[in-house]
């Protein structure tokens, strides 16, 4: 003869409050999460500021040439991080930003900045022909690792090696494009889903 089993006593449902008040310490920190990613402190009146994204920086064009956020004082710019070997994102990223500069003519005082993240790959020649063939006012950039590192930070990208195959790797990354006012001070993310000539309106009143 096999003994039953005994079934297992049914669990006594969480009071309605006790998960309203988990669901909230999740949110909490959630926000805290956001904020911390995006790098925002509090301003005057407890309003968020966005001081702590971009700063100084100083990182290499083909040919030598060095370009530093003071170079681009101004006028407004635009910054977008990725690499050369990246399969879709950046070459998708760096047209759609092609066809804006497009939109707002040859004359529009403004300029793209194409920073790499992979620069162990990504030489600062390689990064020249790469964006500039997209537009020439896209200016790709490079450096040694720690100046990469550095201004990697100071934007608050998300950036990391996914190894693969054979030795080879990808680089995963944030694709957030940063608009910059003409102080190099950081003025919000700029929203690329949409028509070249939607975007390229919110940019003229910068110029």
């Amino acid at each position: 003869m096999v003994a039953s089993k005994t079934p297992p006593e049914p669990k006594t449902p969480r009071p309605l409050w006790l998960i309203l008040a988990a669901l909230a310490v999740v949110l909490a920190f959630l926000a805290v999460g956001v904020s911390a990613l995006v790098g925002e402190k509090p301003g005057p009146g407890g309003a968020p500021s966005t001081t702590a994204i971009g700063g100084p920086f100083r990182l290499e064009a083909g040919g030598g040439r060095i370009v530093t956020d003071a170079d681009l004082r101004g006028a407004p710019f635009l910054v977008f991080f990725g690499y050369t070997h990246c399969p879709d994102v950046c070459p998708t990223t760096l047209f759609q930003l092609s066809e804006i500069l497009r939109n707002l003519g040859p004359e529009a005082k403004i300029k793209v900045l194409f920073i790499t993240v992979d620069p162990e790959r990504d030489t600062p020649e390689l990064m020249q022909h790469y964006a500039e063939s997209f537009d020439p006012r896209i200016i790709g950039l490079s450096g040694d690792r720690a100046s990469i590192d550095s201004v990697i930070a100071a934007y608050r990208v998300y950036a990391r090696k996914a190894p693969g195959a054979n030795g080879e790797y990808t680089m995963d990354h944030s694709a957030v494009i940063y608009l910059m006012d003409r102080d190099g001070k950081f003025l919000r993310a700029f929203n690329l889903e949409r028509a070249p000539e939607q975007a390229a309106a919110e940019l003229k009143p910068l110029l």
